[in-house]
């Protein structure tokens, strides 16, 4: 397929464009990739027009330009038209089915405490941000226990739906452990899911797209500056 068929509009630091061009991979799929220079203001024409209702990205366009908005919905588009290639969804409905539900609480639950911990909040609801923090990746320790069936991802031998979702986040994660001088997944209490990471952030499909922490920590200490100076909701860490 021409590289002018399919393309992604998004930003190098969103771990939700990261998510369509990691599925494109997988699928060994062509496309180009627009960066969006500005979210926060001055956003650019394209993203209004193609996402008016969220107006953020990722921004999907297939053959004749229509645009797919949301992550994990372009994620499961991808998998649907491209079904040659590997199965990025789970084949049987139940665990098609888990692999949504975490996914739904990584997006809903989980992530927003990791964004609040670069947050200047109080002492209070950092500590409520971090119980929750902790609390999601312990449950992502037993998750994966149970959808990997003891192979190297979520989905099994090959990345997979909740692999995408979760590992999209690695760095952002890692931005929150350096903010706040604690590891938030290690041997000692995720033993699973260091190993998991690993292999995940090293795989062809990913490793292009996994931003350096010190860079993606810089990027974060920008945006915070501007959410409080606007005042607006921190949708884009």
């Amino acid at each position: 397929m021409a590289r002018s068929e399919v393309k992604v509009l998004g930003t190098w630091a969103s771990q939700f464009a990261m998510r369509p061009r990691i599925a494109l991979n997988l699928k060994s799929v062509n496309y180009e990739f627009i960066e969006e220079k500005k979210l926060l203001e001055d956003k650019s024409q394209l993203l209004l027009q193609s996402n008016p209702v969220y107006k953020k990205v990722p921004v999907f366009f297939h053959g004749d330009n229509k645009p797919i908005c949301e992550s994990l919905i372009i994620v499961q588009y991808i998998d649907e038209t491209w079904s040659s290639g590997p199965s990025i969804l789970p084949t049987d409905p139940y665990e098609r089915a888990v692999s949504r539900f975490w996914a739904a609480y990584l997006d809903n639950t989980w992530y927003p405490a990791v964004q609040s911990l670069g947050i200047p909040q109080g002492e209070e609801a950092k500590k409520a941000a971090m119980a929750l923090v902790e609390e999601g990746v312990a449950l992502m320790e037993e998750a994966f226990g149970k959808c990997s069936k003891g192979k190297a991802f979520f989905g099994g031998d090959e990345i997979g739906y909740l692999d995408i979702a979760f590992g999209s986040y690695l760095g952002w994660l890692r931005v929150a452990e350096k903010f706040n001088g604690k590891k938030l997944m290690d041997e000692a209490k995720t033993p699973t899911l260091v190993n998991w990471a690993e292999s995940f952030c090293s795989h062809a499909a990913v490793k292009d797209f996994m931003p350096d922490t010190d860079k993606l920590a810089e990027y974060a200490n920008i945006v915070i500056a501007k959410i409080i100076a606007l005042g607006v909701a921190p949708e884009t860490l």
